[in-house]
């Protein structure tokens, strides 16, 4: 703001008879304080609102009463499910501006010299995406470890392959790996009688796009295909991309930490900016297309409020559900539920 404010002051200098700059300027400044104005008071709103993720299972008993709804009695279309969660997605990136993006580069500048400046905290639109994606991870294992029956365990997860198929379809792809991420959390990935019962054959085709060997190329290639289908769309249900948030903050970060900011001859590195702008430029191209589905809202009011399980209750649940089979387990079985009697 002081930079911006000195070039402002340096063109009024500058300034003709008439004073339409000086009164241009003046009128860009305004509309660009009460802008910041209103986003500040949003912020400052949405921390007043903000509730971290409760978990709501019993101590030693993480099993819900029969008579408490799951996904399933929510919506049992995978499709279904897959537009409302793009919906939700499209709403929360929506809300992410450059300068929330070029905040990362000035957190590893900031780092490199040094200093310590309080501004460059994650924005809240960059840090409630974030959490966004960790719920989703933790709403699918929840919905899988709270099943009592394997029959039913066993729907949940093919259930949620399906969601996740369709979300790829779709080119939701930050949905789609939540909920891989969700299905290889340890309290899931542990339940083998479980997963023997399932047809893993679209859940491994699933992971092989979601592969990180050779710096996700597979997945790379994947969003490449769905960002040439966007650029040749004719409607927004084909325009729609939402990449892996995390691998796209991280693409930014390394090529911004990578290369320098100044050639050898001291010019500025302008491909390097170039390639950062580009980035950001088809991202945001990106996050300004509009939902096509429709929006149901006891679905969304769902995925959005559902009770999440801590990470000690997954496990409880998880080892109520198949007991531990090997020591390891059985001593981590062990030590949670003496943790557990005596935090009680």
């Amino acid at each position: 703001m002081a930079e911006l404010k000195a070039i402002t002051y340096r063109l009024t200098q500058c300034e003709e008879e008439n004073g339409t700059v000086k009164k241009a300027i003046t009128q860009m400044m305004q509309s660009l304080l009460l802008s910041l104005a209103a986003r500040s008071q949003l912020q400052e709103l949405r921390e007043k609102l903000r509730s971290p993720a409760v978990d709501k299972g019993p101590v030693l008993k993480a099993k819900p009463p029969a008579t408490q709804k799951d996904i399933l009695g929510m919506c049992c279309d995978p499709l279904v499910l897959a537009q409302q969660l793009t919906h939700i997605e499209l709403e929360r990136v929506s809300s992410i501006h450059p300068e929330d993006l070029m905040q990362i580069i000035s957190h590893v500048d900031s780092r490199d010299n040094h200093r310590c400046r309080g501004d460059l905290t994650k924005t809240y639109s960059l840090e409630a995406y974030d959490n966004w994606f960790n719920c989703l991870s933790m709403l699918v294992a929840t919905e899988v470890c709270r099943v009592v029956k394997k029959k039913h365990r066993t729907r949940m997860l093919e259930f949620f392959i399906d969601v996740a198929r369709e979300c790829f379809n779709i080119g939701n792809f930050n949905s789609m790996m939540a909920i891989i991420s969700g299905m290889n959390l340890s309290p899931v990935a542990r339940l083998k009688k479980t997963w023997s019962k399932v047809k893993t054959a679209k859940f491994d085709v699933l992971e092989h796009h979601m592969d990180p060997s050779s710096n996700f190329c597979n997945y790379r290639t994947a969003l490449q295909g769905a960002t040439q289908r966007s650029q040749m769309a004719n409607s927004n249900r084909e325009k729609i991309v939402i990449p892996v948030f995390n691998l796209f903050v991280k693409d930014i970060y390394f090529l911004h930490k990578i290369h320098t900011n100044h050639l050898p001859n001291g010019h500025i590195n302008f491909k390097k900016f170039w390639e950062i702008s580009r980035l950001i430029h088809e991202f945001m191209t990106w996050t300004q297309v509009e939902c096509p589905f429709e929006k149901d809202k006891k679905i969304q009011s769902y995925l959005l409020t559902a009770p999440i399980y801590s990470e000690e209750a997954l496990f409880i649940a998880s080892f109520e559900s198949e007991g531990p089979e090997n020591h390891m387990e059985k001593d981590s079985w062990k030590t949670l539920r003496t943790t557990l009697l005596n935090r009680a």
